[in-house]
């Protein structure tokens, strides 16, 4: 082995028999995986605003909805929810509850849209068990699809679930 000087007077070490500068070809493809898996994750996590603020306006219906449906079933009254505009599907009211002018009438967002399937409005009570009701609830290309099998409470369904309802 060779031997070499530092900086140090008097010392020497042994000098590495092959120095390489650079990197090796698989320190280069574990990087670019890394980085790959990276930005998979990333965009999987960035959800599209429009579906998550349908999101938001169906979870919000299925508690007014079911809220509506408690209330129709303790005071004994026939109960209905319906669509104020169904051209367009803007806005919606509750029939029949006592304080129904408390009670929401408007999207949070701008631009939602819904359609009862098969009915002009949805029945709520004062019977503990309903007909089978859907709602679908439309914002820019997106859909959701609210119902109930008339005992459970109104809930999201899959997409497939709502093409056999139409």
């Amino acid at each position: 082995m060779a031997r070499t000087r530092t900086s140090a007077p008097g010392s020497e070490v042994a000098a590495p028999p092959c120095t390489q500068a650079g990197f090796t070809l698989i320190e280069l493809l574990i990087v670019v995986a890394l980085i790959a898996l990276a930005s998979g994750i990333a965009s999987l996590a960035l959800r599209d605003p429009v579906a998550t603020r349908l999101d938001q306006e169906a979870v919000r219906l299925s508690a007014l909805l079911e809220g509506a449906r408690a209330e129709a079933r303790a005071a004994g009254l026939p109960v209905r929810w319906q669509v104020l505009d169904p051209e367009i599907g803007s806005g919606f009211r509750f029939v029949g509850l006592p304080g129904e002018a408390s009670e929401p009438m408007h999207w949070l967002h701008d631009g939602v849209s819904a359609q009862v399937v098969g009915a002009s409005a949805v029945a709520l009570g004062p019977e503990p068990v309903i007909a089978p009701q859907r709602i679908v609830l439309r914002l820019g290309g997106e859909e959701r699809v609210l119902a109930t099998d008339g005992l459970a409470p109104f809930a999201l369904v899959a997409a497939d679930a709502s093409l056999a309802a139409r």
